[in-house]
């Protein structure tokens, strides 16, 4: 399978966007047109009402066998309330080390630092999604996010885009590959403790995952001269199985969709944030929902994040687990390749929920 074409990852396309953090730095005293947005109509979170939300935090030292059976077992039950009732949760003691964490951040830091000169290397080519750019833009009218990526496939190896990972400076490629395969490690972890929370067919999860789809999204928010106009990146649920979220500089920015509000995620120094996406959602049969979320800018500061997505094997398919299809909870949404769930993905603009809509029955 080392010989697998590059090619063999070009599920879609992304209209080629100019870099927004050039743009920035020339310091505009206004947004262009194109990037400014329309209301959404939804609030944001009102934070002197007294009655703040919070997403929930999970520690996974607690959910580790071996510990106390009461405090897994009593950390479970809110696992399995985060994902039901959020979507979304933080996660503390996780295992990843605080070394790897600071030594990838300070990879992110240097791709966006490198010269534009350099980024040209790396740019989106027609036809493609992997590299910098931004995603999911399919029309030249098109509203922009003020905001630039790098995302690339990274996991499994075979379908690496050669003239990506391999191609990064080493110090910043030797801490992502190091990164990659931590956080494999840790997502087959948390996907085995959600299939048991849900009760699953102890295999379906992990025949399902094992050797799947890892994605890194590199995200880069400059600093804008009208934040109240722009999204750093539009309201959306993620199409894949799993994210895991490292909040770079740990500015705030990221905000989730919860009882008619938009709820913003406080970040907690070393922690992930972690949420379900819409394959989790078709995956438990609706029981597991993607949540509608956004990231906003910041009038004088920069935000950096990277998120780092799971998916199960390309070259197979999914739909709802057998084991959560019965008479009380007939199944919700169609069976299909992964290969026909991406390109269906990516031929469309980003807009919430509307693709998993797409997929009900």
């Amino acid at each position: 399978m080392a010989d697998t074409p590059p090619s063999a990852t070009k599920l879609g396309v992304s209209i080629l966007v100019p870099c927004v953090q050039e743009l920035a730095k020339g310091r505009p005293s206004s947004v262009p047109p194109r990037y400014v947005r329309a209301e959404d109509g939804v609030s944001l979170m009102d934070p002197g009402d007294g009655n703040e939300l919070q997403v929930p935090v999970i520690d996974f030292g607690k959910l580790m066998l071996g510990g106390d059976a009461d405090a897994t077992d009593s950390e479970l039950r809110r696992l399995d309330v985060a994902c039901r009732e959020w979507g979304f949760f933080q996660l503390i003691n996780h295992g990843v080390s605080a070394s790897l964490i600071e030594d990838t951040k300070e990879s992110i830091h240097q791709l966006f630092n490198l010269p534009m000169e350099e980024k040209l290397k790396y740019w989106q080519e027609s036809g493609d999604i992997e590299g910098f750019g931004q995603a999911f833009v399919v029309s030249d009218e098109q509203k922009l996010d003020w905001g630039d990526m790098y995302y690339m496939v990274t996991l499994p190896k075979h379908l690496r885009n050669p003239r990506l990972f391999p191609k990064l400076p080493p110090p910043i490629k030797d801490a992502l590959d190091e990164y990659s395969a931590e956080l494999e490690k840790l997502a087959m972890k948390i996907l085995t403790l959600m299939a048991r929370t849900l009760e699953m067919d102890g295999e379906e999860m992990s025949k399902l995952f094992e050797g799947g789809m890892q994605g890194f999204r590199m995200n880069y928010y400059p600093p804008c001269p009208q934040p109240e106009l722009v999204h750093g990146l539009t309201p959306h649920s993620d199409g894949v199985g799993l994210t895991i979220l490292l909040q770079v500089n740990e500015m705030e920015g990221l905000q989730i969709r919860k009882d008619g509000n938009w709820v913003p995620i406080s970040p907690i120094p070393g922690a992930f944030v972690i949420n379900v996406g819409d394959i989790l959602e078709i995956i438990t049969n609706g029981i597991y929902r993607s949540i509608e979320h956004r990231a906003m800018t910041n009038p004088v500061k920069e935000r950096l994040s990277i998120a780092a997505f799971y998916s199960p094997r390309l070259d197979g398919d999914m739909g709802p687990a057998p084991s959560l299809v019965t008479e009380d909870a007939p199944q919700r949404f169609k069976r299909l390749s992964m290969r026909d769930y991406f390109k269906g993905l990516f031929s469309r603009e980003l807009d919430r929920k509307s693709y998993l809509a797409s997929l009900r029955i």
